[in-house]
């Protein structure tokens, strides 16, 4: 669980290959850090990748259950994504 007091946001995304992740400093963002914009728009691509592909997402919440994302959070502190399980 992330660190609620923390500006560094995570994206993980749980599939075959592990856990892989991108992460971004919210601060950063709101600063207009050419870093933290890169890093952000990252996670969003591969957030919306995901979901393209049937994936389930969630906001890790630090103090309580996790919510369903349906669009990409910024601003969340924890994104995890979750891969569409394919039968076999």
């Amino acid at each position: 669980m992330s660190d609620p007091t923390s500006t560094i946001s995570v994206l993980r995304i749980l599939d075959g290959s592990g856990d892989t992740h991108v992460s971004w400093d919210r601060d950063g963002v709101a600063a207009g850090d050419p870093e933290a914009m890169a890093a952000v728009r990252e996670a969003e691509r591969i957030f919306e990748k995901a979901r393209a592909g049937g994936a389930a997402a969630f906001q890790i919440m630090p103090h309580g259950p996790a919510r369903k994302l349906d669009r990409f959070d910024p601003d969340a502190s924890e994104v995890l994504v979750i891969p569409a399980m394919v039968g076999g």
